[in-house]
C-alpha cells in the first residue's frame, strides 16, 4: 500500500488526546518508526505487540539484578518497550490491519509487563537491601495499576449507560433530531481549533466559534435562531462540575490544543515514574510513593467528577419524566423543543 507523508501519518495514527508522556516523549519517535515499518517491512501490529512484551520482560530481568547500572539499562529498555507498545496501534490504524484480538493482546501484555517489572524491580531491591518496604511497594504498584484500568473501564461503562438511557428516553418522547451532548460539541470544537492552528502560519488564529447551543441552554425562542446542526436539545452532564471548577475549562482547552488529556497522572505516567524515573534516579521508594499519591488524587478527582455527572443525569432524567407526564396529560405528542441542559 502507498504510505502517505509523515505529516499525514501523524494525523492518521496519533490520538487526538493522549498522555503527556506519550505526546512529548514517545510519539516523536514512534510515529516516524511506524511509517518506516509500514514502508520497508511486512511486520504486523501483533508482532510489534509481542516484541513490546519481550522487551518489557527484558527490562524486568535487568531490574531483578538490583545494581544501579542494571536499573539504568532496565529503564532504557522499558522505555523502548513502551515505544513499541504505542507503535502497534498506530501501525494498525495506518495499514488497516488491526483486529479485536490484537486489542485484547495489547491490553493483557501491558498488564503482564507491569506485573513482571514491579515484582522484579522491588524484588531486586529487597534482595539487595533486605528492606521489607520494597515488597509492599511491589504490591502497591500492581494494585494501583489494576485499580486505574478497572476504574477507567467502569467509568466508561457508567457514562455510556447514562447517555444511552437519555437517548432512549428522548426517543420515547418522539423528539426529532436526537440529543447532543455538550462535552462532544466542545471536544470537536477544541480539536478542530487545534488542527486548524497546525495548518496556518500563525498559531494565534482564532478558533472556530462554538454554536450558541453549546455555550448556553437552548430555550424555545432561542432554538428558532440557532444553527440547524445545533437545533437538537443539548445535554450537559458536566454542568455541576463546571459550576464548581470554572477555571478548569480554560486549562482543559489549553491541554487539548496540545493533544494532552487533562488526566495528567494516569496509568501511563505512573508506570513511567516507577519503571523509568525511579530506576534512573535511584530514588525508588520516594518516586514510587509520590507517583502513587498523585495517581490516587487524580483518580479521586475523576470519581468526584463522575459523582457530579450522575447527579446532573438524574436531574435531566427527572425533567424528561416531567415532560413525558405533561405530554400524557395534554395528549401532546409534539417533539420536545426545550433544552435539557
Amino acid at each position: 500500500m502507498e504510505i502517505p507523508p509523515l505529516a499525514e501519518v501523524r494525523r492518521l495514527t496519533e490520538k487526538k488526546r493522549d498522555a503527556w508522556w506519550t505526546v512529548f516523549l514517545v510519539d516523536p519517535v514512534a510515529t516516524p518508526l511506524v511509517r518506516w515499518t509500514a514502508m520497508r517491512t511486512r511486520i504486523t501490529p501483533n508482532q510489534i505487540t509481542w516484541a513490546a512484551l519481550v522487551l518489557g520482560l527484558g527490562a524486568a530481568a535487568c531490574f531483578a539484578m538490583g545494581d544501579w547500572k542494571w536499573l539504568v539499562v532496565g529503564a532504557v529498555v522499558y522505555h523502548f518497550s513502551f515505544v513499541l507498545d504505542c507503535m502497534d496501534g498506530k501501525l494498525a490504524r495506518l495499514t488497516g490491519r488491526g483486529s479485536e484480538f490484537g486489542g485484547w493482546l495489547d491490553y493483557i501484555f501491558d498488564r503482564i509487563r507491569v506485573l513482571a517489572c514491579a515484582v522484579a524491580l522491588m524484588g531486586g531491591q529487597f534482595h539487595r537491601t533486605g528492606e521489607v518496604v520494597y515488597m509492599w511497594l511491589a504490591v502497591a504498584v500492581v494494585f494501583l495499576d489494576a485499580l486505574r484500568y478497572l476504574d477507567a473501564l467502569q467509568i466508561f461503562k457508567v457514562r455510556h449507560g447514562m447517555r444511552t438511557k437519555l437517548e432512549r428516553r428522548q426517543a420515547e418522547l418522539h423528539t426529532q433530531g436526537g440529543l447532543k451532548f455538550m462535552e462532544d460539541l466542545l471536544r470537536e470544537q477544541e480539536i478542530a481549533a487545534a488542527e486548524g492552528a497546525e495548518n496556518v502560519p500563525s498559531r494565534a488564529a482564532a478558533p472556530a466559534a462554538v454554536p450558541a447551543a453549546v455555550t448556553e441552554p437552548l430555550t424555545a425562542s432561542a432554538e428558532a435562531t440557532a444553527a440547524p446542526e445545533a437545533a437538537a436539545p443539548v445535554v450537559d452532564l458536566q454542568q455541576s462540575f463546571k459550576s464548581r471548577f470554572g477555571p478548569y475549562a480554560a486549562f482543559r482547552s489549553f491541554l487539548i490544543r496540545h493533544r494532552v488529556r487533562p488526566h495528567l497522572v494516569s496509568g501511563i505516567e505512573f508506570q513511567m515514574a516507577v519503571f523509568i524515573i525511579a530506576p534512573l534516579t535511584g530514588f525508588i521508594v520516594g518516586t514510587t510513593v509520590v507517583a502513587a499519591v498523585l495517581l490516587l488524587l487524580f483518580e479521586l478527582a475523576i470519581i468526584y467528577k463522575l459523582l457530579l455527572s450522575t447527579r446532573d443525569f438524574e436531574r435531566v432524567m427527572a425533567r424528561l419524566d416531567k415532560e413525558a407526564q405533561a405530554q400524557a396529560q395534554n395528549g401532546d405528542t409534539a417533539p420536545l423543543r426545550a433544552s435539557v441542559s
